[in-house]
């Protein structure tokens, strides 16, 4: 008998179930939240890759369609296009990548569109029965496609809406339970808001930003006949950044974020405690809906507002710019041992020129034998008008 679906999505993801140090479980009290699609909650590109998983209130840049779209009303740049890989999980498997294609437009001096491709592969998986007997070999595979609008609101404040559709295929229509597997299916979208404030202050430029994005309002998914249905990871993220210049050639930016899973926490009982109840990872029952999910998240902890808290994960980062040509990054990202125990360092180099960027982003687990250790991520960006003018 093949296992369950989610049993695949929570072993080949790990980035929401990583709840293990040096080999050993974290602590009793451990109650981690997971949802389906979580490749959807992994970081895709190299700068906040660098700067401890920090995008939702730093300065605008090409990547920003998953951090907060709202930033591209404020891009200097009339055109650009990004792409990013990352080799996931190389600890574990050599197969799994994730590969991100953004690009933007701007339609007018308040007015963008964006537009991103996340395309997540899981590798070869063969499939076997209860008996040992092999039922024949798939790639599994998940993507997600949006599309965002950005307008200004004010000389400071701007907002967008993104739209996105999501599909994962984890099985290839094999009987999972004696029942007929399916891809699953799901529309979601992002309302984000954002602050942009240059100033002077000692002779110097600065910035303070801020920025707030709820992500993947949607649609429940099901990979079966729709009977048990998972939410997808919706998830509010707050952030703010400052940036100051040190002189004509030096500036440094800091950045601060917290996030938090808007879906149900599931008891910590996993018995069934009504008749008709099915209990699975990522909510309390198959029957509640996504918008009930979002406004029961703040107070649905077994442990109440304690366990509350222990949900909000934090990221901090700092950013260095030289001649705005080169870059060093670093930051932390934190997330409480009962709820998933992800505790890492970043680090990060770019190099720009007038068309090309290169950025990387190397992750460093605190705990030792960690799946996510050595995690790499690449981008290389292309500023569409400033190949134009050197025509």
């Amino acid at each position: 008998m093949i296992k369950l679906v989610r049993i695949l999505l929570v072993i080949a993801l790990v980035v929401t179930t990583a709840e293990m140090a040096n080999g050993q479980a974290t602590t009793s009290g451990a109650n981690t939240i997971t949802t389906a699609v979580p490749f959807l909650s992994i970081t895709p590109d190299s700068r906040a890759g660098g700067i401890g998983d920090a995008g939702v209130g730093t300065t605008p840049d090409l990547s920003s369609q998953h951090w907060n779209p709202a930033k591209y009303a404020f891009m200097e740049s009339e055109m650009g296009v990004s792409l990013s890989y990352s080799p996931w999980l190389r600890n574990l498997v050599d197969d799994m990548n994730l590969a991100y294609l953004v690009g933007y437009k701007k339609i007018d001096d308040v007015q963008s569109v964006s537009s991103s491709l996340r395309y997540f592969s899981l590798g070869d998986i063969m499939f076997t029965s209860e008996f040992g007997e092999f039922m024949g070999q798939q790639s599994p595979n998940e993507f997600a496609i949006d599309l965002g609008y950005s307008r200004l609101l004010s000389e400071v404040f701007s907002g967008s809406v993104a739209l996105r559709y999501i599909r994962s295929d984890l099985t290839g229509g094999q009987l999972i339970n004696g029942v007929e597997s399916k891809a699953g299916n799901s529309y979601a979208a992002d309302v984000a808001f954002y602050y942009y404030n240059k100033f002077r202050a000692n002779r110097r430029d600065n910035i303070f930003s801020a920025g707030i994005n709820i992500q993947n309002i949607g649609a429940k998914i099901s990979y079966t006949d729709g009977e048990v249905k998972d939410f997808i990871p919706t998830m509010l993220k707050l952030g703010t950044a400052y940036t100051t210049e040190l002189d004509n050639y030096n500036k440094f930016t800091f950045a601060v974020e917290a996030n938090k899973l808007l879906v149900p926490t599931p008891p910590k009982d996993t018995t069934l405690f009504e008749e008709g109840a099915i209990i699975y990872p990522g909510g309390l029952n198959s029957d509640k809906s996504p918008i009930a999910g979002i406004f029961s998240s703040f107070g649905d902890a077994p442990g109440g507002m304690k366990e509350e808290l222990q949900e909000i994960n934090f990221s901090l980062g700092v950013e260095y710019w030289y001649n705005n040509q080169f870059a060093l990054r670093a930051g932390y990202f934190w997330e409480h041992e009962n709820k998933g125990n992800r505790k890492f360092l970043t680090a990060g180099a770019g190099f720009r020129m007038n068309v090309f960027a290169l950025d990387f982003s190397y992750l460093l687990p605190t705990q030792r034998n960690h799946p996510l250790e050595n995690t790499l991520r690449f981008t290389l960006s292309f500023d569409v008008e400033a190949f134009g003018n050197q025509r």
